[in-house]
C-alpha cells in the first residue's frame, strides 16, 4: 500500500536543497522551487510515496538550470535539451544515448510538453540492450529554466508548445514515436536516434 508523503518529507527536501545551494539561492526561493515541483509532479504521479524523491530531483534540476542560465553556476560542458511530448520515449532515449556516447563531456536534460507518469518500458528495454539502465529516469515537464540553460535544444514532435528563444541553437528531428510500438520498431528508433545524437556530438566537437 502506498503512503501519502508527509509535510516533514518536503521540509527535509527544502532543508537539503538549502544546504546544497547555500550562497546561491535563498531558502524562500528554494521553498518556491520545491512547491512548484510538487505542483507539477503530483497530478501525474502514480506512486505517492516516491513523490518527495522525484520532487527533490526535479527541483534540483530547475534550480541548477536557473543558476546556469543566470551565470551564477558555470557550465563546464555544453548543455543539450531533448524535448518530446510525453518525455517517456524519444527524448529519454536521446538523452541516455548522448550521456552514453560522451560521458562527462556533455550535460543532458530531457523534458516533455505533456509529460506522463512513467518512462516507456519498451524504450527502457531497447536501451538496456545497449547497456544503458535508466534507474532514476522519470518524465519531467518542460520549463523556461531548462530552456534558458541549454545551448542546443532538440525537439521531436512537440510542435508549437516548445518555446523559441533568441541565441539558442534549435534542431527538430523527425523521429518516430515509440509509444505502442513493438520492441523491433523501438530498436529501429533507438538506432535512428543514436545516429542523430552521434552526428550532433561530432558537430559540437564532443
Amino acid at each position: 500500500m502506498s503512503t501519502a508523503p508527509q509535510t516533514d518529507d518536503y521540509a527535509q527536501v527544502i532543508d537539503d536543497l538549502t544546504y546544497k545551494y547555500d550562497g546561491v539561492f535563498s531558502r524562500e526561493s528554494i521553498t518556491q522551487a520545491v512547491e512548484a515541483a510538487r505542483a507539477r509532479l503530483e497530478p501525474v504521479s502514480k506512486v505517492p510515496n516516491f513523490l518527495p524523491i522525484l520532487v527533490q530531483r526535479f527541483a534540483t534540476e530547475q534550480l541548477t538550470a536557473a543558476a546556469q542560465a543566470s551565470g551564477t553556476i558555470a557550465k563546464p560542458v555544453p548543455e543539450i535539451l531533448f524535448i518530446c511530448v510525453h518525455n517517456a520515449g524519444r527524448s529519454q532515449m536521446a538523452a541516455a544515448l548522448a550521456e552514453h556516447l560522451a560521458p562527462g563531456k556533455v550535460h543532458v536534460r530531457s523534458a516533455g510538453s505533456k509529460p506522463v507518469d512513467q518512462v516507456s518500458p519498451v524504450a527502457l528495454e531497447a536501451l538496456a540492450e545497449r547497456g544503458m539502465t535508466l534507474t532514476e529516469a522519470y518524465p519531467k515537464p518542460l520549463t523556461d529554466d531548462v530552456v534558458h540553460a541549454a545551448d542546443v535544444i532538440v525537439t521531436m514532435g512537440c510542435g508549437d508548445t516548445c518555446p523559441v528563444l533568441p541565441g539558442k541553437r534549435y534542431l527538430d528531428w523527425d523521429v518516430a514515436d515509440p509509444e505502442g510500438q513493438s520492441i523491433d520498431k523501438v530498436r529501429d528508433i533507438r538506432d535512428d536516434l543514436q545516429s542523430r545524437v552521434a552526428a550532433l556530438l561530432r558537430d559540437l566537437n564532443i
